[in-house]
């Protein structure tokens, strides 16, 4: 089985060459004596061409099979396939090995369910769109290496087994063989570890690094999965988004040949959430959130005289489609984010109408229509509450009317950084003070005397990138003062003993010289999933689980031997 070439290292320039071709059987054509054979391998496709059908064995789509012959130039050429001028007329062709009938399409368009995808992987992954993702995956890590590499850079992996801490997401746990009773953690992320590293003088770090979440899942998270985990020692917040936007840019024109533009622009978390209802905004369309407490200053409807905060959405062009089942889903929509409702408003022949309307003062009519911007045919979807569950609600919808709409223009990439985070919120449950992100995040110099005053009032030095509207990446500066960290853990409600036990070796590395550090970590699935232009992560991670945490494939998570439990000295309950 001696290979001369790959199928698409094969040219105009190799007309009347003998050549050997290995790969699967990706389609056969049979015209009587003349048979014709789209072979398939790691590369693509090329046409094999068998003058005569009766001096070859039976060759049935997906076998491996070996070709030997001569290529030719093709009498009407595929325009559709990189091989498309050319074919290779055989001379000999071997079965290396059979294959059963598959049980889903192996081409770019398929109609198996996901499911049976996952169970099938194997076939899956023979599919040429699969393949494709995975080259953009593995030049995403290839780019990184050498840009990280070139500015100075150090890989350096850091310990899979490691002790719980609390990082917001459950852990999955490992229990100890030696240790009974006792349990390993896997990472959520290398956190501490990349900061000891800073501390340990390395200045600047990275690693392509598996996490591991035990959380509900989506279309874009997997429990585990991979991040590019990036550190450094003395840059500033503006140093190191320029160093970073320059591995984003190599990235984008590595992979895809996009040139991205630099420097990104840069948005506050309070802009993002006041103007499109999102930390992660797809700002390539309009429907902008508004703020209509003005509007309603004088307003006798009791549930908007009291609402901490009005707001309000336009949307373009829908109202004679908006049934009152449509009205009855957006209100669903509500309940999700613990709203009663919301107001729906049809405009339409200069008229406000729906069973809202009737709340309106006159004044407020010509008000709100100027606010928003409304034109005949819109509608207007107005929600009054909580400002933290009002805002992420109408940021949902306009995401669902852009997408519905077809507002957002193909092949588009939009990309900026979201900063100055608060550096508290309130949780919506028990409101208690919870770190927006990390305990460990540095809040803005200028916010430090709110510390002792107010400190919901604070911004912190923390920065996502978004990408299309995924967050494709995010971190933050980190506290290096032991005082403004000891503040910080009081404020979240740590005592002395529970911060030892939390986080003992990690607090006491800050006694010794630590540096001015931060960094960020990239979502290397996510990011594939954007360049490679779908919008399901499953497609980019090679043996993934379903929606159910469950690998179709393997039947992973599994039962164990009684015998194995023992050994460990555990008892399932």
């Amino acid at each position: 089985m001696k290979r001369t070439c790959l199928n698409t290292e094969l040219s105009k320039a190799n007309v009347n060459q003998v050549v050997t071709l290995l790969g699967w059987v990706s389609k056969r054509r049979n015209f009587g004596s003349i048979l014709f054979i789209d072979l398939r391998d790691r590369s693509g496709i090329i046409q094999i061409m068998v003058p005569d059908a009766s001096k070859v064995p039976d060759v049935r789509n997906e076998y491996v099979i070996q070709v030997t012959g001569t290529v030719k130039l093709k009498e009407q050429p595929n325009e559709k396939l990189k091989t498309g001028k050319i074919e290779v007329v055989a001379d000999e062709i071997k079965v290396i090995n059979t294959a059963k009938n598959t049980p889903i399409i192996v081409a770019d368009e398929t109609d198996a369910l996901e499911d049976t995808r996952l169970k099938y992987r194997y076939l899956d992954l023979r599919r040429p769109i699969m393949q494709h993702y995975f080259d953009i995956r593995d030049e995403i890590k290839i780019t990184t290496h050498k840009y990280l590499h070139e500015h100075n850079f150090i890989e350096i992996e850091t310990p899979m087994l490691c002790a719980s801490s609390p990082e917001g997401a459950k852990e999955y746990l490992v229990p100890s063989r030696v240790h009974k009773g006792q349990f390993y953690a896997l990472p959520q992320s290398p956190q501490m570890f990349k900061q000891l590293l800073m501390v340990g003088g390395f200045e600047r770090y990275y690693q392509i690094a598996r996490c591991f979440r035990d959380e509900d899942l989506r279309a874009d998270r997997q429990p585990d999965f991979t991040q590019i985990d990036i550190e450094t020692s003395f840059l500033d917040q503006d140093q190191f988004l320029e160093l970073m936007e320059g591995l984003i840019r190599d990235i984008f024109r590595n992979t895809i040949g996009y040139e991205v533009k630099l420097p990104l622009r840069q948005m506050t978390y309070k802009e993002a959430m006041e103007r499109f209802g999102s930390d992660k905004p797809d700002t390539r369309f309009g429907i902008e959130l508004h703020d209509l407490k003005e509007v309603f200053k004088n307003t006798s409807f009791e549930a908007y005289m009291n609402a901490e905060a009005i707001k309000g959405i336009c949307v373009p062009g829908v109202a004679s489609e908006t049934s009152r089942k449509v009205i009855d889903n957006l209100t669903l929509e509500a309940k999700k984010f613990g709203l009663g409702g919301l107001a729906v408003l049809k405009y339409e022949g200069e008229e406000l109408t729906g069973s809202f309307a009737k709340f309106l003062l006159e004044e407020e009519k010509p008000a709100l229509i100027k606010e928003l911007g409304a034109n005949s045919g819109d509608i207007i979807i107005i929600a009054a509450g909580p400002y933290n569950r009002i805002t992420p609600l109408l940021g949902a919808i306009r995401l669902q009317y852009g997408k519905q709409l077809g507002l957002i223009k193909p092949n588009t990439f939009d990309l900026l950084w979201v900063i100055d985070f608060p550096m508290f919120e309130r949780d919506i449950e028990t409101g208690n003070m919870v770190a927006s992100h990390h305990p460990f995040t540095r809040p803005k110099d200028e916010d430090l005397h709110w510390l002792d005053e107010d400190p919901t009032k604070m911004l912190s030095y923390a920065y996502d990138i978004v990408i299309n509207g995924y967050e494709a990446g995010g971190g933050t500066l980190r506290i290096y003062d032991q005082n403004v960290q000891k503040k910080i853990f009081n404020i979240l409600g740590l005592g002395d003993e529970e911060v030892k036990e939390k986080f003992g070796y990690f607090v006491d590395a800050l006694q010794y010289g630590t540096p001015p550090h931060g960094g960020m970590a990239f979502g290397l699935d996510r990011l594939a999933m954007i360049l490679g232009g779908t919008d399901n992560i499953r497609d980019v991670i090679a043996f993934p689980k379903n929606l159910a945490a469950v690998c179709p494939m393997s039947g992973a998570p599994t039962n164990v031997t009684q015998q194995q439990l023992d050994d460990l000295g555990i008892e399932i309950k």
